[in-house]
């Protein structure tokens, strides 16, 4: 199929259909909008997109859509709502699975529909999000690996955390030691334990980062230098 993206009309009538879902988890999605000139038009020049093998991970699934939209300016092409809702009906099985008797329980509104100009916000739409992940540390997209190792339809407390934050998501320092701290390498995953209000959560550095971020040029900081200011109770995550 090519690639297109909805026009008003056709954004209005999905944000319907996710209202609908709330009361009617087994509604069908209305994906004949896809290639409906009534509610999508073409993006130009001409791509195209196909699911063979949908995209197991958020990695995988930021390397398809950075292949997909090319040489697009990455500024350009995040604010365009009618792309990125058509990528989310046309990923409608990837982002919303359904369980084995076909129900569907939808995330908020905000991980379909981008919002353009709430950065707080961006990082919930669940295939914008990985795309400006990847962009933001494509030099070595490894170094991201604790924010984009889970399926495409799951935001965990480590992405809540860093990714909603343009000034931790776009750090190299943070983001590495991000993942030093809560991806196993081993298993492909994020580590044990790795969530909760408890010592050493990433909700404890998010907190930790921004009492750091007052004294410390953070952006500055290599992951070492950063692993040596952060407090004790992170020890137990640290790589041995």
């Amino acid at each position: 199929m090519n690639l297109r993206r909805l026009n008003a009309s056709g954004v209005q009538r999905f944000e319907q259909y996710l209202d609908l879902l709330k009361s009617g988890p087994t509604r069908l999605a209305p994906t004949s909008m896809l290639a409906d000139d009534s509610f999508s038009e073409e993006v130009l020049p001409q791509r195209t997109i196909d699911l063979t093998q949908p995209p197991s991970s958020r990695l995988k699934l930021a390397r398809l859509l950075d292949d997909l939209l090319g040489p697009v300016v990455p500024s350009e092409v995040s604010s365009d709502i009618g792309l990125w809702t058509w990528l989310s009906l046309f990923f409608w099985d990837v982002v919303c699975p359904a369980d084995g008797a076909g129900m569907r329980t939808p995330r908020e509104r905000a991980a379909y529909v981008p919002e353009p100009g709430n950065f707080r916000r961006y990082y919930r739409h669940l295939l914008l999000g990985p795309y400006l992940i990847l962009d933001a540390h494509r030099d070595d997209p490894n170094r991201a690996q604790a924010l984009l190792c889970k399926p495409v339809h799951i935001i965990d407390d480590i992405v809540a955390q860093i990714a909603s934050r343009a000034e931790y998501v776009t750090n190299p320092g943070i983001v590495g030691l991000t993942t030093q701290l809560y991806f196993d390498v081993a298993k492909g995953t994020t580590k044990k334990g790795a969530g909760g209000k408890g010592g050493g959560s990433p909700r404890r550095l998010a907190d930790v980062l921004k009492q750091l971020d007052l004294t410390w040029d953070l952006y500055g900081m290599s992951i070492v230098e950063l692993r040596q200011i952060l407090p004790k109770e992170f020890d137990r995550f640290l790589p041995k």
